[in-house]
């Protein structure tokens, strides 16, 4: 069914919907042969709590946003090859119901859907374009995921010293561990191809480890200084990505089918 779509004035519609929603912000994501398989909300554990995001799943990617006003304006697109994902379910945590793991180079991060249902339903739709895509494309899966980051409430102390966070000894995650740890344990910087060409914040056993292995000696001194802080991309902005977004009622997940969206249902075929 995904196929037949590919072509019909029904899915062009639809995916030039997806880039009205985020303006000119957002990236172009018509392309030749691509299908908008499914949309819906989830909840995205970022470093502080749980905050919406909307989720658009096409045959060859996946594309996220945060959401500003929900079904007409997001914001901070992301859009990742489904050749560079892994989904990995998980139990239930006290934070996240129905929640699993996105594994991706760049990020690893929780979501969790409204029900077992839909959460099982994302799960299937993902794995199964994953896999039409790699054997459509021919394309070699990515095996190189970025560490799943902590969250900041997760731990008091800085997990590398043990020296307790304040207001003025705040909290900081390394890139490469994703561990939560204070700035006197993470003045190390250094490139990780996956996740920036910049070096970025990592602690200092794994700044050692990165160091021993790749034998950059002779560049630790443009590798770790405080002074690239403001050019380090951040993976979770505070002053967006962890901002309160408005919040509505939660909208269930809709599938495509060849038909107009199936409204009073959260799930349907191809």
């Amino acid at each position: 069914m995904v196929d037949h779509l590919a072509f019909s004035d029904e899915n062009a519609e639809r995916i030039a919907a997806v880039e009205s929603f985020f303006g000119g912000s957002g990236k172009p994501l018509a392309e030749y042969g691509r299908v908008l398989v499914g949309e819906g909300r989830l909840l995205k554990l970022c470093r502080r709590s749980p905050q919406p995001k909307m989720f658009f799943l096409f045959n060859d990617i996946l594309v996220y946003g945060s959401i500003i006003f929900h079904g007409r304006w997001y914001k901070n697109q992301h859009i990742i090859p489904l050749e560079d994902i892994v989904v990995e379910d998980l139990e239930d945590s006290l934070d996240m119901k129905n929640q699993w793991l996105i594994r991706t180079p760049r990020k690893s991060f929780y979501v969790s859907a409204a029900s077992p249902n839909e959460k099982q339903e994302w799960l299937k739709h993902i794995q199964e374009c994953r896999a039409k895509h790699l054997v459509k494309s021919g394309r070699a899966p990515n095996n190189n995921f970025a560490a799943t980051w902590i969250p900041d409430r997760a731990s008091a102390i800085c997990m590398r010293c043990s020296d307790k966070f304040s207001v003025t000894h705040r909290r900081h995650h390394c890139r490469q561990c994703g561990f939560v740890v204070c700035s006197s344990c993470s003045k190390g910087r250094f490139v990780i191809r996956d996740i920036s060409p910049k070096p970025v914040r990592v602690c200092v056993l794994c700044f050692q480890a990165l160091q021993a292995k790749h034998k950059w000696t002779h560049t630790v001194d443009k590798n770790w200084s405080d002074e690239d802080e403001l050019s380090i991309p951040m993976y979770e902005s505070s002053s967006e990505e962890d901002s309160d977004e408005r919040y509505e009622d939660h909208r269930p997940t809709q599938w495509m089918q060849s038909q107009n969206h199936i409204e009073n249902s959260s799930w349907s075929s191809y």
